[in-house]
């Protein structure tokens, strides 16, 4: 939740131990230790004594993950972001289609919330909805919409490259 977050402070220079990194991101340690094991955050390396150690651009990555969600991403997706800006070099045809795809969806996003920001303002303007209509924000989001069809199975460009096993369920 972003209202218990802390504000983040300026980061330090050099290796950040996790109880910094976590200061400068504005986040608790839990949820530095939480993106490690969905591999979002890897420390650069141990110390002597075994703690964590992060480069300073780590705290721009948590900052990233957290903007994200409340962006409303999920962390598949902000873990496919952070695959494809990884990445270096020329994009692959998969990473291509990829951001492409969350492109279209980030430009439907802002046409509903475009809509619904109408709906509010003309509510505002208007007064409250008649008992006998629907009213307008409702129908701003509640309308059929169209959702671009999906040119492959995989949704990120890692599914894309993994392979697919076999499924119990599906007796293969």
């Amino acid at each position: 939740m972003a209202a218990s977050r802390r504000p983040a402070e300026a980061p330090p220079e050099g290796p950040l131990r996790i109880g910094a990194l976590a200061r400068v991101a504005g986040v608790k340690l839990s949820t530095l230790r939480f993106y490690e094991r969905r591999k979002l955050l890897m420390p650069l390396e141990r110390s002597d004594s075994g703690q964590r150690l992060y480069g300073p651009e780590a705290a721009i990555r948590v900052r990233f993950i957290r903007r994200s969600q409340e962006l409303g991403f999920t962390l598949k997706e902000v873990s496919a972001f952070l695959a494809v800006s990884d990445r270096r070099g020329i994009p692959t045809r998969d990473v291509a289609r990829f951001a492409n795809e969350k492109v279209q969806a980030i430009d439907a996003r802002i046409d509903d919330l475009r809509r619904m920001r109408r709906a509010i303002t003309t509510l505002m303007a208007e007064g409250f909805c008649a008992e006998d209509t629907v009213c307008p924000i409702q129908a701003a989001l509640g309308a059929p919409t169209t959702v671009a069809k999906r040119t492959s199975r995989a949704s990120t460009p890692t599914e894309a490259r993994r392979p697919r096993r076999p499924s119990i369920a599906r007796g293969g």
